[in-house]
């Protein structure tokens, strides 16, 4: 009897320990820490007992007040709600109370999770969010699209489909909706993060698949953007494969099956996490910035093109090499980087 009570005793002690480890009220600065690393982690050892405890030092250490730079938590709880249908809804009502100003974190990790219901689930939540009802509607009628939905870049008409355009429409024909293709994995590097967030709550490969498809762009001089994102997507690929055998095997059988543009890129990918040689995919990213800030694009060779760019255009924010640095990829993480300089500054730091 005392063997069992004493059992008892360290089974109720380690249970308490991992709870702790993702309780808020301890030390929200450390837990944040602890839950960045329980994150990149648990695609190797899920444990879907303790989502919610993790999903709330989220939302206790403000973690998604700058919508820009939480990318990465929200692709994680987004996968952590598609990778178990069963159990979907009671995980997300487990994530309520949630401050109103944070309730769009919910709406599009419903609408992102890949759930083959998750308009139903959105439904049934609703409710618990009335001030997002605009947000809600626009995912159920299909105007705002889902994570895998959203075009890698904006497709543009050229001269002959405007002309079509305007001799075929009819001016007395209600207006359909449309889905909102200005959203481009292209143009908002926010969603590299959310896709390396979903990565790492499921261990899927649509995810990865995804951001290989972004790597041309680290050879494109045609906008600062898709250079910018498509480095990233170099880099972090390489980051984590070094790190992650499954990941590094995958990208290599990839490497066999793939032509064209992207498998130059990806060669370089498998080869740097081969060798554990990032240095030469982070030079490469910097000088390649250079020239572009120096010369411009090609399509817009002009000495005001960088001032163009506009706020945000190379902020860093907390992209998920970054986000999860410290404690995962050993890299500091930035957290609001500056405009223009972001992308240098993190990578200048790594020399």
């Amino acid at each position: 009897m005392r063997a069992i009570a004493l059992a008892l005793i360290a089974c109720t002690f380690v249970q308490s320990a991992l709870a702790a480890a993702v309780v808020p009220e301890i030390d929200p600065r450390a837990s944040l820490g602890v839950v960045q690393n329980w994150i990149y982690n648990y695609r190797t050892k899920p444990d879907y007992a303790h989502v919610p405890a993790a999903v709330r030092v989220l939302f206790h250490s403000q973690t998604f007040k700058e919508p820009e730079n939480s990318g990465i938590y929200l692709g994680f709880i987004a996968g952590a709600i598609g990778s178990n249908p069963a159990k979907a809804e009671q995980l997300v009502n487990s994530f309520f109370p949630v401050p109103p100003e944070e309730e769009w974190v919910i709406v599009r990790a419903i609408a992102y999770s890949g759930l083959p219901d998750w308009r139903n689930l959105m439904r049934k939540v609703a409710p618990k969010m009335p001030g997002r009802r605009v947000m809600i509607d626009g995912y159920l009628s299909g105007t705002q699209p889902t994570l895998m939905d959203i075009p890698l870049e904006e497709t543009k008409p050229g001269m002959m489909d405007k002309l079509r355009g305007a001799l075929t429409q009819n001016p007395f024909k209600k207006e359909e909706r449309k889905l909102d293709t200005r959203l481009s994995y292209a143009t908002h590097q926010d969603l590299l993060d959310i896709l390396w967030g979903y990565y790492f709550a499921t261990g899927s490969r649509v995810p990865i698949q995804r951001i290989v498809q972004m790597l041309p762009w680290s050879k494109s001089r045609d906008t600062v953007d898709k250079l910018t994102i498509g480095s990233m997507a170099r880099y972090t690929l390489a980051s984590y494969s070094v790190r992650d055998a499954s990941l590094r095997d995958y990208l290599r059988e990839e490497l066999a099956r793939q032509t064209g543009p992207v498998k130059e890129p990806l060669r370089e990918v498998v080869e740097a996490a081969d060798t554990v040689q990032l240095g030469a995919v982070r030079k490469d990213a910097v000088a390649a910035v250079e020239e572009l800030k120096l010369k411009g694009s090609d399509a817009r060779r002009n000495m005001d093109f960088w001032g163009q760019l506009g706020v945000g255009a190379l902020a860093l924010g907390c992209v998920s090499a970054a986000a999860l640095g410290q404690v995962a990829v050993g890299i500091p993480c930035v957290i609001g980087g500056s405009a223009s300089q972001g992308l240098l500054s993190f990578w200048e730091k790594q020399q």
